[in-house]
């Protein structure tokens, strides 16, 4: 069985709104069947912490192989990645850990304390992924057109042209969400193939209407989950 997990169910419903699924609200865990694929659908609620909560309840179930997070998320660049463009994580980074400097900047190994240890390794504040592998394990087709994205979990929407500038330079940044962190985290730490998968919704930062497209990101969903499941 594989956790598909999205942060709100306006998401959950545009990513297998084709496949007609029962509806998901915040906490409920729903068994479905996609195309082969036992699903576990969660809505999570928004941010890290809820994430967090939500891996903590899923990741205890018996029978779970995998994780599957679905949802939009602001591009730093939207030349290189498109409003309504679909990418995936090749790494999870949180920004907000460790010790914060005068500038805005915070050293993760300055309290000495790594978040957990993974194939031998402290993680700080970077979480390395394998999409492609781990895609492979859960029987999902990738799109080859697909961008790779190095992926930044925030616990507040940034909201200035400068500190989107900032985290796309100090954390070599290509999209910004409020979840993925937590949930490839959890699944890592439990020795799990992950998978995150992005629709581009907006340029991190800016407040200007030609530089969001929410609707079309949505839509992009139910795409990349017909592609990535493999359906007709």
């Amino acid at each position: 069985m594989l956790i598909l997990a999205t942060a709100t169910d306006k998401e959950m419903d545009a990513t297998l709104g084709f496949a007609g699924p029962p509806a998901v609200k915040q906490g409920e865990a729903v068994e479905f069947e996609l195309n082969g694929h036992k699903l576990l659908l969660a809505v999570t609620g928004v941010g890290l912490v809820n994430a967090a909560l939500a891996a903590g309840r899923l990741l205890g179930r018996p029978g779970v192989e995998g994780v599957l997070s679905f949802g939009i998320a602001g591009a730093y660049n939207t030349g290189d990645f498109v409003l309504g463009s679909t990418c995936y994580a090749w790494q999870e980074v949180w920004p907000e850990y460790g010790l914060l400097d005068e500038d805005g900047g915070v050293d993760a190994k300055a309290i000495g304390f790594p978040q957990a240890q993974i194939d031998g390794r402290p993680v700080w504040d970077k979480l390395q992924l394998n999409p492609v592998n781990d895609a492979e394990k859960m029987g999902l087709c990738l799109d080859e057109g697909w961008a790779r994205a190095s992926s930044i979990s925030l616990s507040s929407v940034t909201g200035t042209a400068e500190r989107a500038g900032w985290l796309e330079t100090r954390y070599t940044g290509d999209i910004e969400n409020m979840e993925g962190f937590a949930l490839a985290l959890g699944a890592r730490n439990q020795g799990l193939p992950f998978l995150e998968m992005r629709t581009i919704s907006n340029l991190v930062g800016s407040r200007y209407a030609e530089d969001w497209d929410v609707k079309g990101a949505l839509k992009a969903l139910g795409s990349c989950a017909r592609h990535l499941f493999c359906t007709a």
